[in-house]
């Protein structure tokens, strides 16, 4: 969290740096752009990133060159962000560099990064959860070169002996609501008395905003006002209460657990577990003789509207470079058809356009078929906000509250408590 108030802090102190260093990462050649992202050169993501990086230098016709530096990220967030701070207030940050999706906002608003959208060919392309996650201000400011996704994995011979006929399973088409939901986990912890599912509660992270928010989104309701203003009247409303009484409930009937054991699905010890698709290369590559399947998310038995989270890492443009068409011209190459479907095929990631899905679909395993599906049709980013990683801190902590159920019964009253920290934090 300091290093998140670290950064915020550190783009409100970039906007009035008006002095150009000497170390400017974007000086010297005024044909070749330089490009800083969060991983390493060792990952599939940055192997993928340096072959499209060499192919950009040898098939670009107007004689543009960019040179990118691997800067890993920590799991702490350390290491990256720690360069772009240090950047800022020397006015050195690179022509184009890589952000999180829910670090639009912060970006935009500090003058740290330019519109982009005259230099992007194929936003009609592009999924819709792009395009919300990368604007602000009725402005385009960075472009996703991939998706993510959640979805509820189950082990088909756990199921199969708790009686479960696998052909009754939710789809994307047919979804499931949280009563169902139940019943299922009611069914699992009777056969194998213990938690049904891990929901990943112990992760007291970003996991909790990501994950959590789409039950609060297919109820209806939502974490502020839709003009960002207020958070009082929105995350306190009976919506917001519905959605947390049914976390609290799973909780509380032990369909999970806040303490679940490490690798407790990947070992065959619960039937379920909410995760990413991230999970999928970590089941192929090691747990390979697991069978298993993957269900969306459960709906609201309200609204029945399938909502599903979305978002990961952006390009975008630093607001100081002096190189705006060739930083545009490689956003623009790297957020192309082919580029984004190397990404998503080398690095094992939903993908951020329409023509990508078309193009990967019939390669990829049923299991990301499902997250790729679920994805297109129901994904919903994180808010777009200035002082998002506040809001998520204080969404990650009511998630954790409602888990106490002992402690805190009167959801309401968390509820009312939360949504005005939230404001204070808008304000």
């Amino acid at each position: 969290m300091r290093k998140l108030i670290l950064l915020v802090f550190c783009m409100c102190l970039a906007v009035v740096v008006t002095a150009c260093s000497d170390e400017k990462a974007s000086s010297g050649n005024t044909n070749e752009v330089s490009m800083w992202v969060h991983t390493s050169n060792e990952t599939a993501e940055g192997k993928a990133m340096q072959s499209l990086i060499d192919q950009f230098n040898e098939e670009n016709e107007d004689g543009y060159k960019a040179k990118i530096e691997f800067i890993p990220r920590s799991g702490s967030g350390g290491g990256y962000e720690d360069k772009i701070n240090a950047a800022l207030t020397t006015d050195s940050l690179p022509d184009v560099l890589t952000l999180d999706g829910p670090n639009t906002a912060a970006y935009a608003e500090a003058g740290m990064i330019a519109p982009i959208s005259d230099y992007i060919s194929n936003k009609a392309d592009l999924l819709p959860s792009i395009i919300q996650q990368g604007t602000y201000n009725d402005q385009l400011y960075a472009v996703g070169y991939s998706e993510s996704g959640v979805g509820i994995f189950y082990n088909k011979k756990m199921l199969e002996e708790a009686g479960v006929d696998l052909a009754t399973l939710p789809t994307v088409e047919e979804p499931w609501n949280w009563n169902e939901f139940m019943d299922l986990n009611e069914t699992l912890i009777n056969k194998y008395d213990q938690p049904a599912i891990d929901m990943g509660l112990k992760d007291q992270s970003e996991w909790l905003m990501y994950a959590f928010t789409p039950f609060l989104w297919s109820q209806g309701g939502n974490i502020v006002s839709e003009d960002a203003s207020k958070a009082t009247g929105f995350f306190n409303d009976e919506n917001a209460v519905k959605a947390m009484s049914f976390i609290q409930e799973m909780v509380e009937k032990g369909y999970t657990t806040k303490t679940p054991v490490e690798k407790g699905f990947q070992t065959g010890k619960y039937p379920m577990m909410m995760t990413g698709s991230w999970t999928i290369a970590e089941m192929n590559s090691s747990y390979p003789d697991v069978d298993y399947g993957v269900m969306p998310y459960p709906t609201s038995p309200d609204t029945n509207e399938l909502i599903s989270p979305s978002g990961s890492w952006q390009y975008a443009m630093s607001a100081t470079t002096d190189k705006e068409e060739a930083a545009g011209a490689l956003i623009d190459f790297l957020t192309k058809t082919e580029a984004l479907t190397k990404i998503s095929i080398e690095n094992s990631v939903l993908p951020a356009a329409t023509s990508v899905i078309e193009e990967i679909r019939e390669e990829v395993s049923p299991q990301m078929q499902v997250l790729i599906d679920q994805n297109s049709k129901t994904a919903h980013p994180r808010p777009v906000l200035p002082s998002y990683p506040k809001v998520s801190r204080t969404f990650q902590e009511t998630i954790s509250d409602v888990t106490y159920f002992e402690e805190n019964q009167d959801i309401q009253k968390l509820l009312d408590t939360k949504s005005s920290q939230i404001d204070k934090a808008l304000q």
